[in-house]
């Protein structure tokens, strides 16, 4: 036990004991070891090599993570960090996550701000950190208070979690984080709904628009959300497991106008033996854009296929189709074009489980102008050359 000399002086006038400061001292001690003893601590290392035949410093529009800045390179994607204390039984249980980020693709999720001012920058990210609590009404409401991730899409921004390691174009589409208020209610064993409300449609912590799109307001505006998942019971068969989802998150986003996210998505068990298919529909109403100006939008459909093979060897197969206004991924550069942003993709995904606690996987990638633009090749500041681009990419992700 160490005592400091104010401690000491006390005890030898009498005033108090050493027994009493040890018990003391061992109490808060034990209130502490109580407090994080059910923390966990988990997180991961994300690592790439991308190649791209022809031009390695080309324009990849619709792709996120994985284009200009890390092709034909080996590449440090992002460390995560989690520490949480997740909700108990309890009808009054308390807990908390914190999600923290590290490396280049951190970059999405690194700006704070005061009011308007941006403060943040840098290969560092907070992408979630949120109290959670429950009140013992019904079933159980659960609530989120703080920056957490936003309630809809099909794909996760950690990487190991999707099918396959490249994004979709609908992650592109969608919000990625939210600064607020979320209320998750499950009203029976199959269907759950969420709400909630926050700064804005778009991502950065603590960003307000104090005044509305374009000035228009002199109320703060916020973003609001709100979700419905059906899961499908054991009851159900070999369809257990099953989800349909559905998503709207309306708020501003840094435009003149808000910006309203339509999602649906389904994953589905086939009744195959490790085979599973999933779809997903993005609509944006007035996203970001740098070309069109006022009203804008764009679309995005995906379906997937995974199979696991064997106990290691799973394969992975996206379609991807979006469509948009004219900058919604790049600028039209092609004469005679239809003013629209048009591409496709197809993406396969091999995926083998050697390493304990490793996922790796390598990945074919091929995307294709359905609009007759060539935006594919030459310079990030430049896009235009080609109609078509072919990537490879090798994935190892260390998970603890």
């Amino acid at each position: 036990m160490k005592l400091n000399k104010w401690t000491v002086g006390l005890a030898s006038a009498g005033v108090v004991s050493l027994a009493s400061v040890a018990y003391a001292e061992e109490q808060a001690m034990s209130q502490v070891l109580t407090a994080v003893s059910s923390t966990t601590l988990s997180g991961y290392v994300d690592t790439s090599a991308i190649w791209k035949p022809g031009d390695g410093n080309a324009a990849l529009p619709g792709r996120a993570f994985d284009g200009v800045g890390k092709l034909d390179s080996f590449n440090l994607n992002v460390v995560g960090l989690t520490l949480e204390k997740p909700l108990g039984e309890d009808q009054w249980a308390a807990g908390y996550r914190m999600d923290l980020l590290f490396g280049p693709d951190a970059v999405g999720y690194n700006p704070s701000y005061f009011g308007t001012t941006q403060i943040g920058g840098g290969d560092f990210g907070i992408k979630q950190a949120y109290v959670n609590l429950r009140v013992p009404v019904g079933n159980g409401l659960d609530f989120k208070m703080g920056t957490f991730n936003t309630i809809i899409g099909y794909e996760s921004f950690e990487s190991y979690l999707n099918p396959n390691f490249s994004r979709s174009y609908g992650w592109q589409l969608e919000p990625t984080q939210h600064t607020g208020l979320l209320a998750n209610y499950r009203l029976s064993e199959a269907v759950s709904v969420a709400g909630g409300i926050a700064d804005t449609w778009v991502a950065g912590i603590n960003r307000q628009n104090a005044h509305g799109p374009g000035g228009t307001t002199t109320e703060s505006m916020k973003a609001y959300m709100t979700s419905l998942t059906i899961t499908a019971p054991d009851s159900w068969g070999f369809l257990s497991g099953s989800a349909l989802y559905g998503g709207v998150v309306n708020g501003f986003s840094g435009n003149t106008k808000n910006t309203t996210s339509t999602y649906v998505g389904l994953s589905m068990q086939t009744g195959v033996e490790g085979l599973s298919v999933g779809a997903a529909y993005d609509y944006r109403n007035n996203g970001a854009n740098t070309v069109v100006v006022g009203q804008n939008w764009a679309y995005a459909i995906a379906g997937y296929v995974t199979y696991q093979a064997t106990e290691k060897w799973k394969l992975s197969f996206r379609g991807d189709l979006t469509q948009g206004s004219d900058g919604t991924f790049y600028d039209r550069t092609s004469p005679g074009s239809s003013g629209q942003n048009r591409l496709a993709s197809l993406t396969l995904t091999a995926d083998y489980a050697l390493w304990a606690n490793v996922v790796s996987r390598a990945e074919f990638r091929w995307d294709h102008s359905v609009s007759g633009d060539s935006p594919y090749g030459g310079e990030a500041t430049s896009p235009g050359g080609d109609k078509n681009a072919v990537t490879l990419a090798a994935n190892l992700i260390y998970k603890f």
